[in-house]
This record gives C-alpha cells, sequence and structure tokens, in this order.
C-alpha cells in the first residue's frame, strides 16, 4: 500500500523560500501527500501564494493566532497532519527533483518495520555561493545501528527536513532551539528502528538568518540545552566512547571550569561527577595544547578510561 504522507512546512516570512519549496513540491510524481503550512508570519502574504498552489495539491493553511516560534510552529504543523506518515519540510529547504518524495515512499515500502527513514542531502549556502554533499558514512550507520546516543556526539541524521517518520505522540521540545532535532531523534530511535536511504533527495538552505546561526556558539543556547538534552539520559549513557568524546569536545570549546552553574539543572550524580572528572583534566592542561587534536584525543582517552575503571567497565 503507498504510504499516504503529510509533508508539514512550518512557515515564517519567507515568501521566495516558501515559493521554490511548494514548486519542487508541485513537480513530484509521486502523488499520495498532503501540505500542511503553518505560518507564523506577521500578515497574509504567505496565505495569499498558499491560496495559488491548491489546484496542484491539496494543501491545507493554517495562521497561527500568536508567534508559536521555533519549534512549537514546528510541532503545530504536526498536530494538524491527517496522515501517519510525517515529513517536516522547513521552508528554506527543497526538494532536489521530481523523485524524491517516492524514494521516501519506497523505503517505507521495501523497509515494512522501520518507523523512521532519513536521506543524504546537500547543503546550499547561499552567502557562499557553493553546496556541501552530506552522506552517512559506514563508519556511523554502524556506530548509529549500535547505539542512536551516540548522536549526542554528533548529528549525523541531520536537519528535520532530511527525515520522514511515523506519527506518535511524541513532539519536539519546545524549551529547545540548537537541539532540538537531536533531542527528538534520540527520544524516537529509543522505541524504534530507522533505515537510511542513500540518495540526495533534499536541498538545506543554509543562511546566516537560521535559529542554528545565531544560536551556535552561544551558552544560553547551545550548551544549556545540550545539559537539558542529558538529563534525559540514563546514567549509562557516557560508556559510549563517541558520546564521551562529543562531550569531551563539547566542555573543551565551552572552556568550562565548573558545573555550579548547572548544580540545580536536575542532572543526575553520575552525569555530574562524569562531566566533572573531564574539567579536573581539561583545566590541567593550557588551551593551545588541549585545541590540538592529537593531544586532545590523548586526554580524552585517559579520562574515559579512568571513567570506565572507575565504573568496573
Amino acid at each position: 500500500m503507498n504510504p499516504q504522507i503529510s509533508i508539514c512546512i512550518p512557515a515564517f516570512k519567507n515568501k521566495a523560500f516558501l515559493e521554490r519549496l511548494l514548486d519542487s513540491i508541485k513537480i513530484q510524481s509521486y502523488r499520495h501527500f498532503e501540505v500542511i503550512v503553518t505560518d507564523d508570519s506577521p500578515d497574509d502574504a504567505l496565505r495569499e501564494l498558499c491560496n495559488s498552489y491548491t489546484t496542484y495539491f491539496e494543501l491545507r493553511y493554517f495562521k497561527n493566532q500568536s508567534n508559536l516560534n521555533t519549534p512549537e510552529n514546528w510541532n503545530e504543523a504536526v498536530r494538524q497532519a491527517k496522515y501517519e506518515w510525517i515529513k517536516i519540510v522547513h521552508d528554506d529547504d527543497w526538494f532536489v527533483n521530481r523523485s524524491s518524495l517516492d524514494s521516501y515512499a519506497r523505503a517505507v515500502i521495501q523497509n515494512p518495520d522501520a518507523h523512521f527513514f532519513f536521506s543524504a542531502y546537500q547543503n546550499i549556502y547561499f552567502d557562499q555561493q557553493r553546496t556541501q554533499k552530506m552522506r552517512l558514512s559506514s563508519f556511523w550507520k554502524m556506530s548509529l545501528k549500535s547505539n542512536p546516543e551516540i548522536l549526542l556526539s554528533r548529528n549525523v541524521i541531520g536537519p528535520p527536513s532530511v527525515t520522514l517518520y511515523k506519527k506518535t505522540n511524541l513532539s519536539y521540545d519546545r524549551t529547545m532551539k540548537y537541539v532540538v532535532d537531536i533531542d527528538f531523534y534520540t527520544r524516537y530511535l529509543e522505541n524504534y528502528t530507522w533505515s537510511y536511504i542513500d540518495e540526495i533527495l533534499v536541498n538545506v538552505g543554509i543562511h546566516s538568518s537560521q535559529v542554528t546561526k545565531y544560536t551556535f556558539g552561544v551558552s544560553d543556547f547551545h550548551f544549556n540545552e545540550s545539559i537539558q538534552m542529558l538529563i534525559k539520559k540514563h546514567d549509562g549513557v557516557f560508556k559510549n566512547i563517541l558520546v564521551y568524546d562529543g562531550w569531551w569536545r563539547l566542555m573543551r570549546n565551552f572552556k568550562v571550569t565548573s558545573l555550579e552553574q548547572w548544580s540545580q539543572s536536575g542532572l543526575s550524580k553520575s552525569h555530574s561527577d562524569t562531566l566533572s572528572a573531564m574539567v579536573q583534566i581539561q583545566k590541567k592542561v593550557s588551551t593551545v595544547f588541549l585545541q590540538t587534536g592529537l593531544i586532545s584525543k590523548t586526554l580524552m582517552a585517559f579520562s574515559y578510561l579512568k571513567y570506565r575503571l572507575g565504573n568496573n567497565f
């Protein structure tokens, strides 16, 4: 049976971006879909644009009564979806060609046990006029299959626009902005299996006004949200060396010298002790050496071994 897909578009102001996305949807060879646009814009410009596409495919437009922001506008689009398969596409992203949606649908049919799919994609840097192809390497594919929590180290899935998943009661955490996608993926994959499509199916627009651009490296967003995400994880999450390494780099890059600021955040004692041990080692090394790849990796390995010995492997 052909999967019925709800293409959910959380939109905000960018009429030209949305038009490009809708044009890429209009030419899709796979037609078992609906489009939902939830609009955070202050005016009706996007409503008028959406109305011009209703003759090409089923499109339902919703004007938010108040500005929902990221990621609650994503959640609102999903709430309005009537089909079981959810394909969030941000308004600055678009399908690569007319068979993109068909490739997602075929993957669903060919992998009946999977609930979550993601594809290769390409980043389109608007300001730099360059393209970057993003594929899942064999190493990270094997690592993700072994333990989805490696996403706490690196987001090897990509942005929500490259995913297709079966609708559940899970939603994106409205208190997050920077790690919101990783948080959702790890919670979803705790209970459901995934499948990777090694085809570049989505163009991901990269530009300076994106949320991830103004929140990257900002402690109030990036590090605080990472701590918030860690709170939801079990005490043994650091036993995976990739996760441990990811947090080693995070502590190093944010130059964390104390966890006092986050002591009341709800971190478990195990997590707090592990991060504090990282801090104590990093404080003993000059920043220059700590930023040197080989030295940092060696220290991380020493720290990890000490952690595992302390936890009896």
